[in-house]
C-alpha cells in the first residue's frame, strides 16, 4: 500500500504555476540547462571532422548556389541571397527549436522519469541548441552582407532587435505547447511536419511579400482585408521584420519586393504580435506546467 501510494503522488511542484517564483526556479537550474545544450551540441557534431562548421556551411552553401542561380537565371530580385537568408535563418530558428522541442520531453524520458528538475528546460534547451546554430548563421550573413558591398541600412536595422525578441517568444510559446501534448498524443510530431511543410510556403521567404499584397489587392472578407488575414500567420510579420531589417530596401532599382508598408507601420504590427506572443507564452507555459507532473507516467 505504502508502494502504491508513492507512485500515485504526482509531483513535488506546487499546484499552480507562479511566474516570478518559477523563473527563479529556472534560474538556479540554469547549470542543468546550459550543461543539456552542451550535451546536444555534443551529440550532434559526434564524430564530425568538422563539428559546427557545419553549421556555418549551410548558409554559405546557399549564398553560393544561390548567387549563382541569380546570375544565371537574372532573377528580378536585386541581391536575392541576402533577402532569401534575412527570412530563411529565422524560419530555421523556428522549426528547428518546434520540431527538437515538441520531442524534447519523450528523447529525455529516462531523465524525466530519474531526476528532479523543472520539465520547461528540456524544451528550452531545444531551443537553446536551435539557438547556437542562429547566431552562427547569421554572422555568416553579416559578413557576407559587409563583404558584398550591400551594407546596412538606418533606421530599418533597429527592427532586428523586436523581430528576433518577437520570434523567440512566439517560438518558445508554441514549443511549449506541443512538447506537452506530444507526450499523450504521439501523432503530433507527425501532424508537425506537415503542418511546417504548409507554413513555409505561407511564409514570405521564397517570394516577395510585395507579391502576395498585389495579388489579394483591395479584397476583404467581413470587412477584413485580405492583407491583414495574411498577417494572421505570426510568422509574416516576423520575417518581414528580420528582411526589413537586413535587406532593409522595399523598391531596391524601382522594383517592388518588400511591401509597401511604413518602417514604424512594420514596428507596431511586430509589437501587436510581441503582446500576443507573451499572452500565448503564458497560456502554453500553463498547459505544460500542468502537464509536466504527468509526463513521468505517461512516458
Amino acid at each position: 500500500m505504502v508502494a502504491d501510494a508513492d507512485v500515485a503522488v504526482r509531483t513535488s511542484e506546487p499546484p499552480r504555476l507562479r511566474v516570478v517564483r518559477r523563473l527563479r526556479v529556472l534560474y538556479a537550474h540554469r547549470e542543468i540547462l546550459l550543461n543539456l545544450i552542451r550535451k546536444e551540441l555534443k551529440v550532434k557534431y559526434t564524430a564530425s571532422v568538422l563539428g559546427a562548421v557545419w553549421s556555418l556551411l549551410n548558409p554559405l552553401v546557399f549564398l553560393a548556389v544561390f548567387t549563382f542561380v541569380v546570375k544565371i537565371t537574372h532573377s528580378l530580385v536585386p541581391k536575392f541571397p541576402v533577402y532569401l537568408l534575412s527570412g530563411l535563418l529565422a524560419w530555421n530558428l523556428f522549426q528547428v527549436s518546434v520540431s527538437t522541442g515538441a520531442r524534447s520531453v519523450i528523447d529525455n524520458s529516462n531523465l524525466v522519469k530519474k531526476v528532479a528538475f523543472p520539465r520547461e528546460i528540456l524544451p528550452l534547451s531545444a531551443i537553446g541548441v536551435a539557438l547556437v546554430d542562429f547566431v552562427l548563421q547569421t554572422a555568416v550573413l553579416l559578413l557576407f552582407i559587409l563583404a558584398s558591398g550591400y551594407g546596412f541600412h538606418w533606421p530599418e536595422i533597429v527592427l532586428y532587435p523586436l523581430s528576433f525578441a518577437t520570434l523567440v517568444v512566439f517560438t518558445t510559446a508554441l514549443t511549449f505547447w506541443l512538447s506537452a501534448l506530444n507526450v499523450r498524443y504521439r501523432d503530433v510530431q507527425h501532424l508537425l511536419n506537415i503542418a511546417l511543410l504548409v507554413w513555409f510556403w505561407l511564409t514570405p521567404i521564397v517570394y516577395s511579400a510585395f507579391l502576395v499584397q498585389d495579388a489579394i489587392g483591395e479584397g476583404s472578407i467581413l470587412g477584413i482585408s485580405l492583407w491583414d488575414f495574411y498577417l494572421v500567420n505570426p510568422l509574416a510579420p516576423i520575417v518581414l521584420g528580420f528582411q526589413r531589417a537586413l535587406y532593409a530596401v522595399p523598391t531596391p532599382g524601382g522594383i517592388h519586393v518588400l511591401p509597401d508598408v511604413t518602417l514604424w507601420w512594420l514596428a507596431a504590427v511586430l509589437g501587436i504580435v510581441l503582446v500576443a506572443s507573451l499572452l500565448l507564452l503564458l497560456y502554453t507555459w500553463r498547459v505544460f506546467f500542468d502537464r509536466s507532473g504527468d509526463f513521468a507516467e505517461e512516458l
